[in-house]
């Protein structure tokens, strides 16, 4: 079975709370150079993010991001552990997610579309005439 999807839960930690969030990573191959992450709120909604994969990737082993998604080593000694901070004006949050569940969809998404590929993957004339029929 083939799939133009990746989708991959885990759990996180917010603010440095002791009690896990549930996360949702996504990635599409039509929109090649987004991924979307996802938190199952206390009242059952999804709050989603939809960023660059990129960014996610560069995070993994640099500070990645000067908007309101950045994504990090984690600063402590915890190698095993990315920090991945939104902001709004809404507010704030940081999360602690574990490197290898972020590895590990990062090289599913790889190989759906390379990273360095997207342009092949994506259909700028498709995106024209969505825009166009607003």
């Amino acid at each position: 079975m083939h799939t133009d999807a990746v989708h991959q839960s885990q759990f996180v930690l917010l603010n440095n709370s002791s009690t896990p969030v549930l996360s949702r990573l996504s990635f599409h191959a039509d929109e090649p150079y987004a991924v979307t992450v996802s938190f199952r709120t206390e009242r059952g909604r999804w709050v989603e993010w939809t960023f660059a994969r990129e960014l996610l990737a560069t995070g993994l082993t640099d500070p990645a991001g000067l908007g309101d998604v950045r994504v990090r080593p984690d600063l402590s000694e915890d190698e095993a552990m990315l920090t991945l901070e939104i902001e709004s004006p809404d507010g704030y949050a940081s999360f602690e997610l574990e490197r290898e569940d972020v590895e590990s969809f990062l090289d599913s998404t790889c190989e759906l579309v390379p990273l360095g590929s997207e342009s092949e993957y994506f259909d700028i004339d498709a995106l024209i005439e969505e825009i166009s029929n607003v």
